[in-house]
């Protein structure tokens, strides 16, 4: 096959599916799968024993895209445009339960006077602000209510609130990122018990990001889990501490191209274009440059990174004070660069290229918006 192209290990995938199953089963709290990170009906398939079940999404693209395929039960979990409901409209009118998210009174507004348009009520999660990380209303303010009065008054549905604990990326000890789970399911569950005080239906508390939905230790009020990245890992998580190395599941094959042996460089085809620009472990204790790279068919070289990119042209070189020795790879050796963030990797291409012992499958990805 051409590279650069994406490399997805099925052996792996099944194993870290299996291990937030099992730690969430033993919480008590069932999982809803981001399918923003994979994009694939292949691989939330196979998170669904080959059928369907609740799932979350980035954009209306995936929504309509995974509608297609028979998921019915899917949240979008972007606060919601104004302009992008006519899209909610149609999907919920062919049988898709969609519920959108929003932290604002004109949002609310706006669903609800779709809602009344549309004929039917449209289902709504409000965003809690767990962290300060992004979005969200504040657990304890007034604007909690103002937002479900709206919702509810104008003719929506409220069905519940949502938290995402952010900045959970960047904990780095296993007492931290339980902090950081309870933080966030705290902020949900107040933010619940509040609008149920004041008289409104509160039945989903949604909470949920990798690191978090394997931190937890306990999930008391909570209905539901959503996290993405665990089905590949990538090497923010791996810096963070919530996997290791040989966790990743997804990584980038690319075609040693040429040397410049004064600059300690060798050179592949495999540019941003391939690995994307995300620098995700540049604020970590350990920078991974652009990735670390592997052998085709085994384990990661010695310090051995993608330090640089241009469009289509990678660099690797040894990582700056390593002893290590720069690896004699000919032109021609193919190599496996693992990402810094699976979601940004896997978005530069159209499929998987998925090997399972010795079959070989092409998967292919949802893009778009």
């Amino acid at each position: 096959m051409n590279t650069p192209h994406l490399l997805l290990d099925r052996a792996v995938l099944e194993r870290n599916v299996a291990r937030l199953r099992a730690r969430l089963d033993a919480l008590g709290a069932p999982l809803r799968p981001h399918v923003k990170t994979a994009k694939s009906v292949d691989v939330a398939r196979l998170l669904f024993d080959g059928g369907t079940g609740p799932i979350t999404v980035s954009t209306l693209r995936e929504a309509e895209a995974f509608a297609d395929a028979g998921f019915t039960d899917v949240l979008y979990a972007v606060g919601i445009a104004p302009s992008k409901l006519d899209r909610v409209v149609a999907l919920r009118r062919r049988g898709v339960d969609l519920v959108v998210l929003l932290d604002s009174v004109e949002q609310a507004v706006a669903v609800a006077e779709t809602s009344v348009a549309a004929g039917a009520p449209l289902p709504a999660l409000i965003e809690v602000d767990c962290d300060g990380h992004r979005s969200g209303v504040l657990p304890g303010s007034p604007d909690v209510i103002a937002v479900a009065d709206a919702l509810v008054r104008g003719g929506a549905e409220l069905r519940g609130v949502l938290a995402h604990a952010g900045e959970s990326y960047f904990r780095y000890d296993a007492d931290s990122l339980a902090a950081a789970a309870e933080a966030e399911r705290a902020a949900a569950v107040r933010v619940a018990e509040d609008l149920r005080a004041a008289g409104f239906a509160c039945p989903v508390v949604s909470v949920g990001s990798t690191p978090t939905a394997h931190a937890a230790r306990d999930l008391t009020g909570v209905t539901e889990v959503r996290a993405g990245n665990f089905v590949f890992f990538d090497l923010v998580m791996a810096g963070i501490g919530v996997c290791s190395v040989d966790d990743l599941a997804l990584s980038v094959v690319v075609t040693v191209i040429g040397h410049r042996p004064d600059k300690g460089w060798i050179l592949t085809d495999g540019g941003w274009t391939a690995t994307s620009r995300d620098r995700g472990t540049a604020r970590q204790p350990v920078d991974q440059g652009y990735g670390l790279v592997a052998r085709l068919d085994g384990g990661v070289y010695p310090d051995l990174l993608m330090t640089d990119a241009s469009q289509e042209h990678g660099v690797l070189s040894v990582r700056a004070g390593s002893a290590a020795p720069l690896p004699d790879l000919p032109v021609g050796t193919r190599l496996r660069v693992l990402p810094n963030h699976a979601c940004a990797t896997a978005a530069q291409h159209e499929s998987y290229r998925v090997v399972d012992g010795e079959a070989v499958t092409t998967w292919p990805r949802v893009n778009g918006w």
